[in-house]
């Protein structure tokens, strides 16, 4: 009878070469170790392949940042301007307007954006949107803070929160 040698050959991390393991990625097949592992709904993948498969879904070119930023700053300038002023008169009740106003307005800016950006996608494109929202809301607080009023301050503060956030989450496809 022979006997049969069982010869066992160490794989290490690539990234740290000090740690055994035996996970590799699914997609390049390289050894990695639990702490470089990131999972996914399919299996495990390194750290560099994870980020070479998210920049296949950034599509956004360079004038999408100003495109997006510019309209929806207009946009907002003009929704917390009518907004501010309407507040004026309405008083206290203007705190359920303005957060109706504001979801609605969050969902016609979002897809004025998506218009003008050409449905491209980045996580920054989406950043500056909504950071286009929350600006336009600023000068007309500034103007109604020396003006005196209070009370539609407050009301658009609501509708740069509930807007700001409507318009990123829209953008980002995020399902509530």
């Amino acid at each position: 009878m022979t006997e049969t040698q069982t010869i066992s050959t160490a794989t290490y991390c690539y990234v740290h070469p000090d740690r055994e393991t035996s996970l590799r990625c699914k997609r390049c097949e390289r050894y990695i170790c639990t702490s470089c592992a990131v999972g996914t709904p399919t299996g495990y993948m390194c750290r560099e392949c994870v980020n070479q498969h998210k920049k296949i879904f950034d599509t956004a070119l360079w004038y999408d940042y100003l495109t997006g930023f510019g309209t929806t700053f207009i946009l907002s300038l003009i929704a917390s301007g009518l907004l501010g002023f309407v507040a004026s008169f309405i008083g206290f009740y203007m705190i359920f307007v303005s957060i109706a106003v504001a979801g609605g307005a969050g969902v016609y800016l979002s897809n004025i954006a998506l218009r003008v950006t050409g449905k491209r996608r980045s996580r920054w494109l989406f950043i500056a949107c909504a950071a286009g929202v929350a600006a336009g809301a600023v000068p007309i607080a500034l103007f109604l803070f020396f003006t005196g009023g209070m009370l539609s301050i407050i009301m658009l503060g609501i509708y740069a929160v509930v807007a700001t956030s409507t318009v990123y989450a829209r953008l980002a496809g995020i399902q509530l």
